[in-house]
């Protein structure tokens, strides 16, 4: 019986038998106080010398020690819900002392690489990773509410496609072939368009072989989602209704913000931005090579060193940043001006969240793309082939937006097990 059931359905006099780690000890002459907790929640127990056989042996259990305990219910004069100690037994000694709850671990390395112990030790970090868990139950009750279908498309992939990023490479001995976990699902889902399926997601991992941040760790879970006969405009939408239902409260605190995530969000186009930010001409990317050039900025991603510089930090409450020059998003349908695409990347609290755009569903303008990038996914414009309808897609980083809703700065505390360099 866990020790939560135990408490809700509390009865004076009833007997009961639970389990759980002994997380307190205090001996007092012939009697005995000790809390157990198991992963539901924590219990007092209270043993008498007189009620006890073997009592002493009780008393010499450790902080960490797994223990079955039989007894009746009644509550302490301190109005404390207790179990009176008739019979005990040992499950698991723990060999190792566990650290005290009000000391915890200080060291956060510790906390990483042992996060058995940070678990164990620290209840609000365990609540953070069940908070996750009903985030993501959430974000399948709003999809399957709204008509889609969960699916699973490979990790292991031919040509690594969807997004720009460093894959990493792995090999299959039996078929001799060289295959990469996947840093995106997205050319994927999209043939699932193509099948008929009008409205499909899928929540899974993903993998970049690049570096590690408080915001990136590289493998991390992502949602992403296609809606069939809609655009970015129609994305825009489900993002904002998708985060206000996950959220439950809309009025959350991140990083010391205060942060309103009641729809609609703000539209904020890019070069606009840009440029009433910076005080220069943004109208092209040769405008943006000229702006990084004159600040002295020696980087590869041009565009989002600006952005990161002159918007980012104001943006706090939810934003989309739309419009994006062609050349930096190939799989995007381009808008009225055929320079920039339908696409929008959704910032809040000064984070990325999401990235999302009306795909690009002309199979040769698509082949043109994938020529300029080098590489080729030639069955995908096969599917294209067979006509896509117009389709909004969105991608929503699962460990940031957790991040954001548990009021995390940092993308380790909501992983369970990030990735650390070796001691």
């Amino acid at each position: 019986m866990q020790i939560k059931e135990i408490l809700d359905s509390f009865e004076e006099g009833r007997e009961i038998l639970a389990s759980g780690r002994v997380i307190l000890l205090r001996p007092h002459g012939g009697s005995c106080f000790a809390h157990i907790k198991d992963g539901s929640g924590r219990i007092q127990i209270y043993a008498r010398k007189d009620k006890l056989d073997n009592f002493n042996e009780f008393t010499k259990l450790k902080l960490g020690d797994i223990i079955s305990v039989s007894g009746r219910l009644f509550i302490t004069k301190t109005n404390e819900k207790t179990i009176e100690l008739l019979q005990f037994s040992i499950l698991s000694i723990a060999k190792n002392p566990v650290p005290k709850e009000w000391y915890g671990i200080a060291d956060i390395e510790v906390r990483h690489r042992k996060r058995y112990l940070d678990l164990l030790v620290n209840e609000e970090k365990m609540e953070i990773f069940k908070k996750r868990s009903k985030i993501i139950k959430a974000i399948r009750e709003f999809l399957d509410e709204k008509g889609f279908l969960e699916v699973e498309t490979p990790m292991m992939q031919v040509i690594p496609g969807g997004a720009e990023a460093e894959p990493f490479k792995t090999h299959h001995n039996a078929l001799n072939l060289p295959l990469h976990l996947r840093i995106a699902p997205e050319l994927f889902l999209k043939r699932l368009i193509v099948g008929g399926f009008d409205r499909v997601y899928e929540i899974g991992k993903n993998f970049r072989n690049e570096g590690i941040s408080t915001l990136h760790n590289p493998e991390f879970t992502m949602l992403e989602a296609y809606l069939a006969y809609s655009d970015y405009e129609g994305i825009m939408t489900l993002a904002e209704e998708l985060i206000f239902y996950v959220a439950k409260n809309p009025k959350i605190t991140f990083d010391n913000y205060d942060i309103d995530l009641t729809p609609p969000f703000k539209r904020l186009p890019l070069f606009p931005a840009l440029q009433e930010a910076s005080g220069e001409k943004v109208e092209s990317m040769a405008d943006i090579d000229a702006l990084v050039s004159k600040i002295g900025m020696d980087v590869e991603n041009k565009l989002n060193a600006l952005i990161d510089k002159f918007i980012l930090p104001n943006l706090i409450q939810p934003t989309f940043l739309i419009d994006w020059p062609a050349e930096t998003s190939p799989l995007a349908k381009r808008g009225e001006n055929p320079d920039f695409v339908e696409r929008f990347e959704l910032f809040i609290g000064g984070c990325e969240i999401g990235n999302a755009y009306s795909e690009l569903t002309d199979p040769d303008l698509q082949l043109k793309n994938f020529r300029k990038q080098g590489k080729i996914d030639y069955d995908y414009i096969s599917a294209l082939s067979y006509g896509m309808p117009p389709t909004g897609g969105l991608g929503i980083g699962i460990d940031r937006l957790v991040m954001l809703l548990t009021n995390q700065t940092s993308i380790r505390e909501v992983i369970l097990f990030p990735l650390l360099r070796p001691l």
